[in-house]
Formats: C-alpha cells, structure tokens, sequence
C-alpha cells in the first residue's frame, strides 16, 4: 500500500487499498501500463479524500453509514453469470423495439446476451475491456486527462476499479436510425462492488439515442460513471432506469461536454434500490448547444434517492430545460439538488429549472434545493420548487364518479409522472418508462 500512497489516509478507505493490492499482480499482466498508472492515481485520491459525511452539502440527504461501516469490495467473477433468472430479467427491462444492444452481468461484457451485429459504418460500440486494446486512443485521452481537485470520491473509486463498461464512439454525420442499449444486470452470484464505466464520443452533426438500464438481484453496490462528449451540433438523446433489487446501493454519474451548437437530452428514472444516487454535471462549453435534463423518482419503504445537477453555463446563448418529479410513500426519503452557473462572458443564456414532489405519507420525506449563480448580466434564468399531496379536489372528483380511491390515488400519481416522461421524443421509449412505471405503481402503496 505504501506504493500506491504517501500520506495519512481514511480509515474507510484501508479495506479498498487491500483489496487493490490483492489484484495487482493479475492487472499487472492484463493491462497496460498507462492504464495501471492510472488506476494508482484513481485510488490514491479516493484514500485521500474518503468517503464523504452529511457535512458536505452535495452528501447531507444520503446515509453512506452502511457502506462505511460493511464494505462491499469489488467483486470478481471470470465469466458473467447466464441463468434463466438473468435472461428473464433481460427480457422484462430490455427494450421490445429493435436496438444495438450490450449486455454486462456482474460488471463485465456478456456477448451472449448482446446484439451488435449490422452497426452502420462510423460507429463503433463495444466494451470498455475491448475498446482499451482496440480503441486505446479514444480510452487514454480521456482516462489520462488532467486530474481535478473536485473529482468526487465514489468517481475516483471507480477510477481504481472499473472491469469494464461501454464506449461508443460515433463519426461525424453520422445518424442512427435505432436505439443503442446498454443493459446492466447483476446476477446475485458476485456480491460486492460493481464499478462500470462508459464513454459516448458523437461526432459533429451525429444523431443516436443511447438506453440505459440497470437491475440485478442479492446485495451490491453499484458505482457507475459515464463520459459525454458532444462535437459541433450533434445530437445526443439518452435515457437511464435504475431497477435495481431492493438491497442494493446504486451511484450513477453522467460528465458531458457539449460543444457549439450540440443538443442533449437526457431522462433518469429512479424506481428501484435501496439507496439511489444520480449525479449529472454538464458542461456547456459551445455556443447555442443545449441541455435538457428531466427525470422522476418513486420511492417506497425505506428508500432514499438523490438527484443532484450541476449545469455550467461557460459559453453565451446556450440552454437549460431541466423539470424533475419526485414522489415517496411509507418512509422513503428523496432530494433533489440543482445548481445552474452562468459564468462571466456568457449572455444570453436561458435556463430553466423545476423541481414538483409528491409526499403521500406523514413519514415519506422530500427535499428539494434548486439553486441559480448568475456572473453575467443578460441571461434569462428562472428556478422553482414545490412538495405537497395529492390534490384533494382532484381526488373527490375521481371518487365522485365511482373509482375506488386506491385506483383514484394511483390514476393521479401516474398523471403527475406522465408529465415528466413526456418531454421524451421518442413514442416508444416513453411507452416502455410508462409501463415500467405502471408496474412500479402497483406495488408503491402496499
């Protein structure tokens, strides 16, 4: 360990080291040097910092304790599991509509269970394993970046430890006339860690959609990270579900740069897990590119997720549309945070931020901080925020006309939902969140 740092470090972060010192020997001779350099660097910065206390203003809504206190190493399977409960669950979150699809099970690329065949020219798309020997000039520019002082803990774990992941890497001009799918299953057979990490180059004047989905079964924690980057006018739609089983830990971060004149649009749905994190930073560093970042929540039991942005503005006459939903029942906990920055130097800027919540219970809880800084003078920036109950006369009205109030309660969160799901272009995406949903209403009030 004294190899891979020099000064005093977190407690926390002792069975981490270990853990990477067990492994080395078998990364050693697996991967390249580059590579090994930049995992040391990655894990040298998370035994700095650890992990984060409620202190920390972006940390205060999410209770890391039961990490802190069992750690969930990284887990190691040589060969995804592939059993009927994996490939059911594949065809119950998996998209029915034709789609480019990759599948990884326990961290790491299952060709067994993906469909990559017939890409067009111009796209490559495969695992992050494959794209580190095939694609090393994509992967290194941007694992080899310049460090930054405000890399996040988890961000830097994942640094350490990823086993794989996708990288998708699209030519100029080019469109893609159906979806791209990632799906991340856990099998229940590798508890521990799972660190995935992801990569979206577009070209300038491309056009994709890209489906996220994550789920699996048992006890894990799983630490996702995935890169952005947007070249001149292209066009970036993405959508996330996060179903994971209800033990496990769910960190996802998206980074996007978005160049002059790109567009993204990004939806996360967060409807499973016991503890859900979703962190977005995005920097707008072209003229007139873009950014609409939308999503909701539903949240039972004990549950607690938090939605936290962060949208810089470095360049003028970009955008912000952002509408966030959030809804918990029982005791379940959810936050949002969004900060939008408008730098010096960037007029005309037009941002708009929402954040509307549902609490159905005396002891369901939401919290929700949007937040504006404003360093230029001629922008157009608007925020507001807003937690309640259902609407009472809407309710009546419903039961007035014969439906049950269970049925009537559920008819209204859905619409409240809806709202959200609809700022997605694309009628069959919307359809599958809108059943995924459905499913998930169901069982909200039990």
């Amino acid at each position: 360990m004294s190899a891979v740092v020099d000064f005093p470090l977190k407690p926390e972060a002792r069975p981490y080291l270990e853990a990477f010192s067990r492994g080395a020997s078998l990364r050693d001779r697996q991967e390249p040097a580059w590579l090994g350099g930049y995992r040391k660097g990655s894990l040298a910065r998370f035994a700095e910092i650890g992990f984060p206390s409620r202190r920390s203003e972006s940390w205060r809504y999410i209770d890391l304790r039961p990490l802190q206190e069992h750690p969930l190493l990284p887990a190691h399977a040589d060969e995804p599991a592939f059993g009927l409960e994996i490939r059911s669950l594949l065809g119950e979150i998996g998209l029915t509509a034709p789609a480019y699809r990759l599948a990884l099970v326990d961290g790491r690329f299952a060709p067994g269970l993906s469909t990559l065949a017939g890409l067009p020219a111009g796209v490559w798309f495969g695992s992050m394993a494959a794209a580190i020997v095939e694609r090393p000039d994509l992967v290194r520019a941007r694992l080899e970046a310049p460090p930054s002082d405000n890399v996040r803990p988890f961000t830097a774990l994942n640094g350490a430890f990823f086993a794989d992941g996708f990288v998708l890497d699209i030519a100029a001009g080019v469109i893609l006339d159906r979806p791209l799918e990632v799906v991340h299953l856990a099998s229940g057979e590798a508890s521990g860690s799972l660190h995935t990490r992801g990569l979206i180059a577009a070209g300038a004047g491309s056009r994709a959609t890209v489906v996220e989905s994550f789920a699996g079964a048992g006890e894990y924690w799983r630490n996702d990270v995935v890169e952005l980057r947007l070249a001149e006018q292209a066009k970036l739609t993405r959508v996330v579900l996060v179903e994971e089983g209800p033990d496990a830990f769910h960190f996802g971060e998206m980074l996007a740069n978005l160049a002059e004149a790109s567009q993204i649009s990004n939806f996360v749905l967060l409807l499973g897990g016991r503890t859900i994190r979703y962190d977005a930073g995005i920097l707008a560093e072209g003229e007139r590119s873009r950014c609409d970042l939308n999503g909701a929540f539903l949240l039972s039991a004990r549950q607690e997720a938090n939605i936290l942005t962060t949208i810089d503005h470095a360049a003028p006459g970009s955008e912000t549309r952002e509408v966030f939903k959030g809804v918990a029942t029982d005791r379940a906990h959810g936050a949002f945070q969004g900060r939008i920055t408008v730098r010096p130097g960037a007029q005309k800027v037009d941002a708009q931020q929402l954040s509307q919540n549902l609490v159905l219970s005396p002891r369901a809880a939401i919290d929700t901080k949007p937040e504006l800084e404003i360093f230029a003078d001629d922008v157009k920036c608007s925020h507001g925020a807003a937690v309640g109950d259902l609407d009472e006369a809407a309710l009546f009205y419903l039961r007035a006309r014969g439906i049950s109030n269970e049925t009537a309660r559920r008819m209204l969160i859905e619409a409240f939902i809806t709202e959200a799901v609809e700022l997605i272009d694309s009628p069959p995406l919307r359809e599958h969140l809108l059943s995924r949903i459905a499913r998930r209403l169901a069982s909200l009030e039990e």
